[in-house]
């Protein structure tokens, strides 16, 4: 850059000789005018580009959810109107995947949405339409009807390198900055394939995660994060903050890679939902790295009858060490090989029984519980009954009962049972499979009380209810 701004100088200087009266621009003001252009060429740096590249396709993400505000205890009867819930209204970011309105943001910014709003940023709203989620993932994706929209040029996170440049891109605090255009931060690749455990603040598991110092603020969630490039690299999802809260930066964020999104994306276009592939094993190792305890592989604690694990020989005391080429330090990283696994896909698991290693290749199928009989019992509880599959799947103590895997807000509200919870007897009668769910519950009468048995996160729980 010095070189050719003394060329631009002496040049000036060569001409201006010839004097002032034949209207050549004087020495001092030439040389103001190639400063002004060396500064003016120094300030569009590659930041500057890759905003420019990104930013016509990010998009404010308005929602409109119904929360509650006050807990209801499990002797409120079913089906009680909501009166201790309230409309509340939250925002996040998302950005424009296809020219036709497909939008990609986090499951968590659209969880619970009676009305999505989408805001461009030309100021238009528009309503989205939430076309599918995957609270595992933490992706959504929403449509919009418009066409021919500026789409966000996407990248690969797979050549990260540790230390390069990144932008994060959102809509922090919606519309309190008084326009729509997005924030725009940067920073650095701080690591890559980070997981995050779970806490009190974040109950799931965020796995693969590329980590960032890049400043995300509250509402830059579901905002592309982009290289230099501006191409975008990953979905910005989640910070740490001094106060274990959710507020304020620390220089601590994380964000989703632009392929686990992708893949979400296509299947959720193409199906309707997201099929989760199952391995047929179970591996222990939470307790060790929870407590500080660092081991080599990860140790299969239970594998399911006739799975895709137990078909190729893998058996309870095997020793995973790498699959699919990565190293498996502990359990967490055996959960992100299978997160972004298709059904169907085979893994290459090296194993080792005693001291002795072994390759074995397994072919991902379907989850038990997708391609169980469900029963549905009062409109609003979808049940299955438990098979070792199944056990071994959701990691339950019980190899008995009836698996809620649905459950409405209302069933919820009225009766105290989640999603996930085991029914395991009424009153009396112990509960074996789904269809005596619906048998015993629909056979009681007006006013009668009765008490459920379920297990949850491995305990024994009852509840009391009547009907009216």
């Amino acid at each position: 850059m010095r070189r050719s701004f003394t060329a631009v100088l002496l040049g000036a200087v060569a001409i201006s000789c010839r004097g002032s009266d034949d209207g050549i621009v004087p020495p001092a003001r030439a040389q103001r005018a190639a400063q002004n252009q060396a500064l003016n060429t120094s300030r569009r740096t590659a930041v500057v580009d890759a905003a420019t590249r990104v930013a016509p396709a990010v998009v404010s993400v308005s929602v409109t959810s119904r929360r509650r505000v006050a807990e209801q205890g499990p002797w409120d009867l079913f089906f009680l109107p909501p009166r201790s819930d309230q409309l509340v209204q939250s925002s996040g970011t998302g950005f424009i995947v296809r020219s036709d309105g497909v939008i990609i943001t986090n499951q968590h910014v659209v969880a619970g949405a009676e009305s999505i709003t989408v805001t461009l940023p030309d100021g238009t709203d528009l309503e989205g339409k939430l076309v599918g989620e995957d609270p595992t993932t933490d992706i959504a994706v929403i449509r919009i009807d418009r066409q021919n929209l500026p789409v966000a040029p996407l990248g690969k996170s797979t050549d990260l390198m540790i230390g390069e440049w990144v932008v994060a891109l959102g809509n922090p605090y919606a519309f309190l900055l008084g326009n729509n255009e997005p924030t725009v931060t940067a920073g650095v690749v701080s690591a890559t394939h980070r997981n995050i455990l779970p806490n009190s603040n974040q109950p799931g598991l965020y796995l693969d995660m590329i980590q960032t110092d890049a400043a995300i603020n509250p509402g830059n969630s579901g905002g592309p994060l982009a290289n230099v490039l501006g191409e975008v690299v990953a979905v910005n999802s989640s910070i740490f903050t001094g106060g274990g809260g959710s507020t304020g930066s620390i220089g601590l964020g994380f964000a989703i890679p632009i392929e686990r999104a992708l893949r979400v994306q296509e299947e959720i276009l193409r199906t309707g939902n997201l099929r989760r592939a199952w391995t047929g094993l179970e591996v222990g190792g939470q307790e060790a790295l929870q407590n500080g305890r660092k081991e080599a592989g990860v140790s299969v604690t239970r594998v399911a009858p006739d799975g895709p694990a137990a078909r190729v020989g893998i058996t309870p005391g095997t020793v995973l060490v790498e699959a699919n080429g990565r190293r498996l330090r502990n359990y967490l990283d055996w959960e992100a090989v299978k997160l972004d696994l298709h059904v169907g896909d085979a893994v290459t698991v090296r194993l080792k029984r005693g001291n002795r290693e072994e390759t074995r290749e397994l072919t991902t199928g379907d989850l038990p519980t997708s391609t169980a009989t469900k029963v549905t019992v009062l409109r609003g509880l979808t049940v299955v009954s438990v098979t070792p599959a199944i056990q071994t799947e959701r990691s339950l103590q019980t190899s008995k009962g009836a698996l809620i895997i649905g459950i409405t807000d209302e069933v919820t509200r009225g009766t105290g049972l989640q999603e996930g919870d085991v029914i395991l007897a009424i009153n009396r009668s112990l509960i074996t499979t789904a269809k005596q769910v619906a048998d015993v519950i629909e056979s009681f009468g007006s006013r009668q009380m009765f008490r459920i048995f379920f297990e949850r996160n491995g305990q024994t729980i009852f509840t009391d209810l009547v009907f009216r």
